[in-house]
Formats: C-alpha cells, structure tokens, sequence
C-alpha cells in the first residue's frame, strides 16, 4: 500500500531519470504478464505522468516562458527540453520584453526555462497532441494542422526533437479532422480526436499508425459509433476528447462521444487492452456516464489519466449539476475485473463548473478546469455546505477523495487544459495569464518541494 504524505501525483513525458524509474516499474507488470502468458506490445508504452511522493509547491517557478496569447494545449519533457503545444502564436522568454514569433510548438529548456530557437518547425494549424519516439530523438505531433514545414501532413507529423525538422520516412496516412491525443505504445501510434477516416477508410474517433511509417494500422479498430445526441436533437460525430495507456502498454483507456464500442454499449467511457495482435475491448463497463447532462453537451467527459500503478484511473466532466450523476466532477474508479456495472469509488463535485485536465501522481489528483470550487456536492452554481475554494486548479487526495490544501490559485478563463507532472514538478498549460498571483501567461511550473 502507498503512504502518502499529503497528495499523491503522476507524469507524462518525463526527463531520463523518471523514464528509467517508470520503466523498471512497468519491466516487473511486463513480466508478470509475461508469465501468465500474456501477449505484449514490443514495448511498454511511456508512461504519462510521474510518480511523486509529495505534494508540489504552491509557488510557481519564475523562468517558465510566456505564450502570450491562444491557449497551450500540450507540454511534453524530452531529456531537458520541454515542448508546449496549441494555438498561440507568439513566446517571449520570463523577464525578457522582446516577443517572437513562434506559433503553436515551441521548446524550451527545463531548467532555465529559456526559449530554443533553434526548434523552428512552422505548423499551418493547432496542436493538440504530442508523444515522445522511442529514443527521444523525435516527436510525433497531432492536431487540426494540415501541413508542417511546408510538406502536407494531414493532422500528425514527425519531426526532429532538436530542430523540428520533419523526419524521413515518416509519410502519415490521411486523418480527416483534427488529432486530440496519442500515445505511443511500442510501434504503434494510438490516436484519438474528431476524424471519421484514416487514409479513406472508416474510423471514428480512434485509431492507430505504423510508428515508423506513418502507414494506418488496421489492428486498432474498436468500431467506435451511436454518438450522443442533446435534448434538443443536435447530434455531433463521433470522437475521442482524451485518452491514455498504462505504464505496461497492455492497457488503453479513451473517453468521448460515442455510445457503443465494438458493437458493445459503452457510454462515453471504454477500456480496451492492447496486445501484439492489436486492441480488443474489454469487458469493463460503467453505466454511470450514460444519462445526460447540460442540453447542451450530447457528451461531456473532457480528461482521463490511469494512475502509475496502472490499478485505477481518474475520469473529469463538464455538463452542469444534476444531483447523482456525474456532471462537473472527477471520479475515481478502480480497474480490478473486466465486468460491467462498475461504480466510482469517489466522485469530487465542482457545483457547476467544468474540469479539463487531471494527472495523478500518487501523492495527489491534479485536476484542472474553470472550476470555484471542490468538495461541492450541494452547490448549484454556488459554494453549497463543505465546499472549499479551488479557483481553476486543485488537488485531491487518492484515496479519500477530499480536497487537499494545495490552492496556488489561478485565473479561471476556458480551463486549464493541460496538466503535466515530471521528476521536478507539475507543469500546467492553459488560456489565462495569472497563476498564484502572478503573471505567467499560459503555463506554469510548481516545484516539488
């Protein structure tokens, strides 16, 4: 069992030192597995976020850049460079003045925090996704982009972690609408987001690339379909808003619009494993996500992060209040038997206000939004009885489910829609400008103590 200090927390893309740490973990699931006689991917996925024992400071570090204006969507550590991802178009370096012109991918040093120039790929469109190679030489990008370096690239892209250079070889099958997440899982490329098709031919939401090749991989095909529609009878496609893999690579997990999986009902939330042979949906099932909430969301799960020892995960909502469902709420629900029927073991309420992003690190539950409050059960858009204020971020303990006393603050604006944990610390991308009370436009770095 985990002793907890105060919080628990977890990473995505990590510097060397976590990588090797979250690898040796995932190297004792791997063999276990191996023994039962478990087929495996080539290799275990990389882990997302990093396991710490403590809870990060509430003062932001000073030498974050500034994306000065859009909203970063995506930060990813590759050694000591660190990568933010989204819609803005224009960086400037902490106590600098002179603003350049560096539009939705940008990399910086993780210690000082100074802007790399030298990494100058030019993207014709939002970036919404990023996932480390293998070796950590390159980085395969996704979004709603349709060129990069002036080479079509229809929503994803390889390019040099140095120089962002696009990389040979690499030549993506076709994606007709834009890439939300991925994740590398030995040699494939798992993505998700709001395409129907891959090179012409039909996957809704979900999919997978030669990780070498960029050639589509039929072996990930879970027949996402029955996308939601709202009261009013406005019904959006199928896609995927979130999704994320288990340190061992044996395990997918992906949350979005659609109602049935594999010709099975699963509203908005499915579990998959991952074999050699490709994906195959497991029999774990929750109901909880099937009634609805606001009108105005046919769906409403935003964020999903498995903690990293891969037993449970973390799920956050939008959609308004409604007493006994799990609208504007984090819940914790536990993996353990692929059967259905699964309840949360906890569930953190906003009282009407949406959260984006979580990442669990196994001393605390990180979630991120454009929420007042946690521990707010009886608010309806209003602080009800035991709500404590948590404007924009928040933590919440693992195993009690209660808020922690960690609340740096921040501007609430759309959300926070990133949420990273490293070796050092918690990174965090958003639309806002003010973290603890500071100035920190768009992303913020809290230290571990």
């Amino acid at each position: 069992m985990t002793t907890f200090r105060d919080h628990p927390q977890t990473t995505r893309g990590r510097p060397e030192g976590r990588r090797l740490r979250r690898r040796r973990a995932a190297a004792g699931l791997v063999a276990a597995l191996v023994a039962a006689g478990t087929a495996l991917p080539a290799t275990p996925a990389l882990a997302v976020n990093a396991p710490h024992t403590t809870v990060v400071s509430a003062d932001p570090a000073n030498w974050t850049p500034h994306a000065l204006d859009g909203t970063v969507y995506r930060i990813l550590q590759i050694g000591n460079r660190v990568y933010l991802a989204g819609s803005f178009t224009k960086v400037r370096n902490a106590g600098a003045t002179a603003e350049m012109a560096m539009p939705r991918l940008v990399a910086f040093d993780a210690t000082t925090g100074r802007i790399d120039t030298t990494f100058r790929p030019v993207v014709n469109g939002t970036v919404r996704a990023l996932a480390a190679s293998a070796d950590g030489k390159s980085l395969y990008v996704g979004g709603a982009f349709t060129s990069v370096n002036g080479a079509a690239a229809p929503r994803v892209a390889r390019i040099d972690a140095a120089t962002g250079a696009r990389v040979a070889g690499f030549a993506p099958a076709a994606l007709n609408n834009q890439v939300n997440d991925m994740r590398l899982v030995g040699g494939r490329l798992v993505v998700g987001g709001a395409f129907q098709t891959v090179a012409g031919v039909t996957r809704r939401g979900l999919a997978a690339l030669n990780a070498t090749t960029g050639a589509a991989d039929a072996s990930v095909n879970l027949r996402l379909d029955g996308p939601r529609t709202t009261a009013t009878g406005v019904t959006a496609p199928v896609k995927v808003e979130a999704l994320d893999v288990s340190a061992d690579g044996t395990r997918l997990i992906f949350v979005g619009n659609f109602s049935t999986v594999a010709g099975q009902t699963r509203h908005q939330l499915a579990v998959a494993g991952l074999t050699a042979a490709g994906a195959t949906l497991s029999g774990w099932a929750t109901d909880r996500y099937q009634p609805g909430c606001s009108s105005s969301f046919p769906s409403y799960l935003r964020g999903v992060d498995i903690s990293p020892d891969g037993s449970w995960f973390v799920a956050v909502t939008t959609g308004y209040m409604y007493t006994g469902r799990l609208c504007d709420a984090a819940a914790r629900f536990e993996f353990g038997a692929a059967t259905g029927g699964k309840q949360p073991t906890w569930v953190n309420y906003t009282g009407g206000d949406t959260l984006l992003s979580v990442a669990i690190t196994g001393a605390a539950v990180y979630v991120g939004g454009h929420q007042r409050w946690l521990d707010n059960p009886f608010g309806r858009n209003s602080a009800g009885a035991g709500a404590v204020s948590r404007p924009g971020i928040g933590a919440i303990h693992p195993v009690t489910g209660k808020a922690l006393a960690w609340n740096p603050t921040k501007d609430r604006g759309v959300g926070t829609a990133e949420l990273y944990a490293t070796d050092r610390g918690l990174f965090v991308g958003s639309d806002t400008v003010t973290v603890a009370g500071e100035y920190h436009a768009r992303v913020a770095f809290f230290p571990l103590p």
